[in-house]
């Protein structure tokens, strides 16, 4: 095989991104609550003095836990704040971790794209597998989602990335990189053979990161929506903007935008005056300074411009 052959430079580049960040990628173990058993999951070093970036759902609601690094050092560590409805979490190491893995920007991502998973599946340490973003702005239901029979409405993880890099129990916390080992989300979930998701790193999940180190919590403003990308019709579009809305797919009754008079199949044009083309750029809107403020909505309705105010709530119990 030839160095210049298509497999040989595939190879070259996953290797490259496994040497730079299985070090930096630790096994977890969590023990549960009210003594049943533990759990295990993955994490990516994030600073030099010791944060971690793991999965809400890997800490649970334990405060504590181990974590055991590719050379073998192990190191305690006491979980700093968790955020279930983004299935992100912050742990501290209370000794020595190796240097901090480089962040990427989930934004830049683009369908097609390279992307390597590192992770201790089933508890086999620093495990490496290959694959490509195969979609974009999925949404994922939150581990912390009420049953269905309660009648409560299911609160969705939005944005999320699609990939066919393999995932397994053990993955979730771990790190998906692009082809420059560059940290461009954390695995949350395998939903099915072929298919695994992962938290995007984006402006505005390193906003939620920076509020768990200072705080250990995100407050956040809840309007009830379940939304999906789609397109806005060329005649509004306005000149260099991406031509993209988000779609109102469900709205939960009683809630915040439900009492505006939103309704499924609206298309998202506008929030808080600002143009929303993504799930995330609506998310990026949603923190503690929107809560109990009148917020303006435009949606475009059966063809025509639709002006709404809303006043979101405190998202609790998330």
């Amino acid at each position: 095989m030839t160095s210049s052959s298509p497999l040989d430079g595939y190879s070259q580049i996953v290797t490259s991104v496994a040497a730079k960040l299985t070090p930096r990628v630790a096994s977890l173990r969590i023990p549960r609550r009210g003594g049943g058993g533990q759990g295990l999951g993955s994490a990516v070093t994030y600073t030099s003095d010791g944060f971690l970036l793991t999965n809400a759902h890997v800490v649970g609601r334990s405060q504590a836990g181990t974590a055991e690094f590719a050379d073998g050092s192990g190191v305690d560590l006491t979980v700093v704040g968790a955020d279930p409805l983004s299935d992100l979490a912050v742990v501290r190491a209370t000794g020595p971790t190796p240097e901090p893995a480089e962040l990427g920007d989930a934004d830049s991502l683009v369908v097609g794209q390279l992307v390597v998973a590192v992770g201790n599946p089933l508890g086999l340490a620093g495990s490496v597998t290959a694959g490509v973003v195969s979609a974009l702005g999925r949404s994922l239901p939150t581990r912390a989602s009420a049953p269905a029979r309660t009648g409560a409405p299911a609160r969705m993880i939005e944005d999320v990335i699609q990939t066919d890099a393999a995932l397994n129990p053990g993955n979730s916390g771990g790190a998906l990189a692009d082809a420059n080992a560059q940290v461009v989300g954390i695995n949350t979930a395998v939903a099915g053979i072929g298919l695994g998701l992962a938290i995007p790193i984006n402006a505005t999940t390193r906003r939620i990161i920076a509020t768990l180190m200072r705080d250990g919590r995100v407050r956040r403003a809840f309007l009830g929506l379940i939304t999906a990308p789609a397109p806005v019709p060329q005649r509004l579009r306005e000149p260099g903007s991406s031509g993209r809305g988000i779609r109102v797919v469900e709205v939960v009754p009683g809630g915040p935008a439900d009492r505006a008079g939103l309704r499924a199949g609206d298309l998202l044009l506008y929030a808080g005056g600002q143009p929303v083309d993504s799930a995330q750029s609506l998310q990026r809107l949603m923190f503690a300074e929107a809560i109990g403020r009148p917020f303006a909505i435009t949606v475009m309705r059966n063809g025509a411009l639709v002006d709404v105010i809303t006043e979101p709530t405190e998202l609790v119990g998330a």
